[in-house]
């Protein structure tokens, strides 16, 4: 998969953001901007392109599975990687100089619950935003593939 073309965030922000992260190993641009709260790079195939598409997103892990949380803010729709995982579950995370494949799956129930308790503790506007929205946000499992 990763032998794919890589098509860049429309987002200025965000294609900046993940190019200097890669350069650095995660060294540098490795906190949401103007802020501490870390943030990792996913990579995933875009469902409409078929090239890699990168994005930024907060940090949140637990025994080494990490979340991806859909919330584009707590607009009234999911952000464009939504569609993109829900059609192929792979993805890379980068979370430091190394990536890492995993396997991405909604979370319901109880799980998801408790994923989304870490979620919050780790970037508290998230509940702000579910606020915000008639939607529930989506939340992806994306887990190491062994």
């Amino acid at each position: 998969m990763t032998d794919l073309e890589y098509l860049p965030s429309p987002s200025e922000r965000s294609r900046n953001q993940v190019a200097e992260y890669e350069a650095s190993g995660g060294a540098r641009a490795n906190t949401l901007p103007g802020t501490d709260m870390p943030v990792v790079i996913v990579t995933m195939r875009g469902v409409k392109s078929g090239k890699l598409r990168k994005v930024p997103l907060m940090r949140v892990e637990h025994d080494g599975a990490y979340l991806a949380v859909a919330s584009k803010g707590g607009a009234p729709k999911h952000p464009e990687w939504y569609h993109n995982l829900v059609a192929d579950p792979w993805a890379m995370v980068q979370d430091g100089p190394t990536p890492i494949e995993t396997r991405a799956r909604i979370l319901t129930g109880d799980e998801r619950a408790e994923w989304w308790d870490r979620a919050v503790a780790a970037y508290p506007p998230y509940a702000d935003y579910q606020e915000k929205t008639d939607r529930e946000i989506p939340v992806f499992l994306l887990e190491p593939v062994e």
